[in-house]
């Protein structure tokens, strides 16, 4: 057991946080660990070649490719084919995907412009009312979406219809996705019931696919950290600044009860995540649901230190196999990360 009197800890079960429209939409940037992403930083790797080519395409989208080529003395310039109104990077997790995206958001000249994932948007929606949200960015210049996902026909109409509005006033799009836009919903709902309106979404996007390994594993071996209790109690006294120490099943309920759009809220002013007992999940709605808190979690760098099942294996392996398996991997992916980083000194 951790020191529950001790002030620099905080219990994730205790916060209800609140967050109103505006300030939903004042978050609509990219996350602080992409605040100064470039193309110039992202670094391709040259054993996938579709990673240069991409950059060089999305360069292009954002303004930034070289004009065109004259076609002799008196000759008019090449007219390169322009693209679609959108760009829709589809690649695994852990290739650079969300770093371009904030490239684009960071390189194009735009007078509005707003980043955010996907379960965001859907969440302005659902607290200012869609004719509201789309008031309120319609004139964007820009709209970039992280991981696109559909997985329940009332997003996808939503995002079908929000989309649509904005691209014919003028708005680019570019989105990331572990699944391409034509396969959106399989495996998790009747997509063959909304595939006019899934069809319309990816034909507003130039797919580009990025392959690549995870490289966020690239220099990890093994499994998550799991810590033993006096390990656990160790870290937590010892972390700089604020951590929280909850149970893992009592976070999971918590969970529940907060809408997703507002987890970035539970872990405002910490500088560590703990989670005592991890067990592995069965339900398929607690994985999700801590799926997006993950997400947050990594978005905000924040090193987790846990006890019990080791993170790498809290998905039941029936939900591996299932129709959301690239959204379990990329959390696995993360939460092997965010669990090795905890044993940096300079990140505790």
């Amino acid at each position: 057991m951790t020191d529950t009197d001790n002030a620099n800890v905080a219990h994730l079960t205790e916060r209800q946080p609140v967050v109103t429209g505006p300030e939903m939409l004042a978050s609509l940037v990219p996350p602080p660990q992409f605040d100064d992403a470039t193309f110039e930083s992202y670094r391709s790797d040259a054993a996938y070649p579709s990673q240069a080519e991409s950059k060089a395409l999305l360069e292009k989208f954002a303004g930034r490719g070289a004009p065109a080529k004259r076609g002799g003395f008196f000759g008019r310039a090449k007219k390169e084919p322009e693209l679609k109104p959108g760009v829709y990077l589809d690649g695994g997790f852990g290739v650079g995907k969300t770093h371009l995206l904030a490239s684009i958001y960071h390189a194009m000249p735009a007078r509005r412009k707003y980043f955010g994932s996907f379960i965001e948007y859907t969440a302005l929606v659902g607290a200012l009312g869609y004719r509201n949200t789309v008031d309120l960015l319609r004139g964007a210049d820009l709209i970039c979406i992280d991981e696109f996902e559909l997985d329940d026909p009332g997003d996808t109409m939503v995002m079908t219809r929000l989309l649509g509005e904005l691209v014919s006033t003028g708005t680019r799009l570019a989105a990331t996705s572990n699944t391409p836009p034509n396969a959106l919903g399989e495996g998790r709902f009747a997509a063959q019931d909304f595939l006019r309106e899934i069809h319309a979404m990816s034909d507003r996007f130039e797919t580009i696919r990025i392959d690549g390994v995870d490289f966020r594993q690239r220099a990890l071996d093994g499994h998550a950290v799991a810590l033993d209790d006096t390990e656990y109690a160790q870290r937590i006294a010892g972390a700089v600044g604020t951590a929280s120490d909850d149970v893992f099943s009592d976070v999971i309920r918590h969970l529940a009860k907060v809408h997703p759009s507002r987890y970035i809220r539970l872990i405002d002013g910490l500088s560590l995540v703990g989670l005592r007992d991890v067990q592995v999940l069965t339900d398929q709605s607690e994985a999700l649901r801590f799926v997006a808190f993950v997400d947050r979690v990594y978005d905000a760098q924040l090193p987790i230190v846990a006890t019990g099942v080791s993170l790498d294996q809290v998905f039941a392996d029936e939900m591996l196999g299932g129709g959301y398996r690239k959204k379990y991997l990329r959390a696995i992916s993360r939460l092997n990360a965010l669990t090795h980083s905890a044993q940096q000194p300079s990140i505790a």
